[in-house]
């Protein structure tokens, strides 16, 4: 697929079919994820890869805003190192990556911020001096979806040298 086009359709997917993701398209996932860029190249993100049905439902069950990832195949929780100033900068790139190649493979994604911290930590032995960025679920969408977003004209969000002078 086109990148291009992959960014036109993608959609945040939050229903998924039972089909089984195959695992080197699970590491196709992760191999994305290494190879996205990191400010300085520090390289500082880790994943924990979610797949077993009971902890997909623990993460689903401590989290505030993910319930959805119970029916996923898999999910990834990402880690940054708070040391870094551009360490969210990062972890955004890298769930980008991951999100554009799962599409790629007829997977759909979304993310999910809100959990219980200290059962999150507790649950994945994830040590203090590691950010929990965000947990991403991945699977085969249950219905056949259409990449057709609602976003506000290039116009209204884009200008030219300064805010005050539109885009030419």
């Amino acid at each position: 697929m086109d990148v291009f086009e992959a960014i036109k359709t993608r959609l945040e997917v939050r229903d998924y079919s039972s089909e089984p993701v195959p695992k080197e398209v699970l590491k196709e996932v992760l191999e994305a994820g290494r190879l996205s860029p990191s400010g300085l190249n520090t390289q500082h993100w880790r994943f924990i890869v979610v797949e077993d049905r009971r902890d997909l439902q623990e993460l689903a069950d401590i989290s505030t805003s993910g319930k959805w990832v119970a029916g996923a195949a898999f999910a990834v929780v990402i880690l940054t190192n708070p040391k870094y100033p551009w360490h969210l900068i990062d972890a955004g790139r890298v769930v980008t990556h991951m999100q554009l190649a799962a599409w790629n493979r007829n997977l759909g994604s979304c993310i999910y911020t809100g959990y219980d911290e200290k059962a999150m930590r507790q649950k994945l032995n994830i040590p203090e001096n590691y950010h929990i960025a965000c947990v991403a679920g991945f699977g085969y969408p249950r219905r056949r979806i259409i990449g057709r977003k609602r976003r506000l004209p290039l116009e209204s969000i884009a200008f030219s040298g300064r805010m005050t002078q539109p885009l030419t």
